[in-house]
């Protein structure tokens, strides 16, 4: 079996990245549909880490505006103009295959990110993946009521987290 690598995600791989999604996330459902829209209106963002076997995980990414989370299973409908952060929807990895892998997709999406002229990089942690997130460079936001209440499709977990890239860009 070959080391996992993260590729361009395709049309025909949803239906694998809805069994990942409904596997590592199953009491935060969401339509193919959903993943597909996000597919559309945002390819590059869009990955699957792949064996030579079969796909073993995912991440979706998309321009977005920090502090207005996107609702959990809703469609984005469009892109927003004045996007200022790449948003990390999901990486989703099956349990043999983590370590290091959601790294190196961050790590794609952050030269997304730059490349883009985007400084910030943000994402909702839900099931205690907050350790994780902040190993990674992630810093929790302060909830207030507005932030919370957008939180709450997410599960009561779920924490708000920024990353800035603004230093190293301007030293770039």
């Amino acid at each position: 079996m070959s080391k996992p690598h993260w590729r361009p995600a395709r049309a025909s791989d949803l239906p694998a990245i809805s069994a990942i999604a409904a596997r590592i996330h199953p009491g935060l459902p969401e339509r193919p549909d959903v993943f597909a829209e996000k597919m559309r209106l945002y390819p590059e963002g869009c990955r699957v880490l792949v064996t030579t076997e079969e796909i073993v995980g995912y991440g979706l990414a998309h321009p977005w505006t920090q502090h207005r989370i996107p609702p959990l299973d809703g469609f984005l409908e469009r892109l927003p103009d004045d996007a200022d952060c790449l948003y990390v929807h999901d990486v989703a990895v099956l349990p043999d295959f983590r370590g290091g892998t959601s790294r190196a997709y961050v790590a794609a999406i952050e030269e997304l990110a730059r490349a883009s002229g985007i400084a910030m990089l943000a994402l909702v942690s839900v099931y205690a993946t907050r350790p994780l997130w902040e190993r990674l460079g992630f810093r929790p936001v302060i909830a207030d009521a507005e932030l919370r209440a957008k939180l709450a499709s997410y599960g009561d977990s779920a924490i708000y987290m920024l990353r800035d890239l603004a230093d190293r860009v301007t030293r770039a």
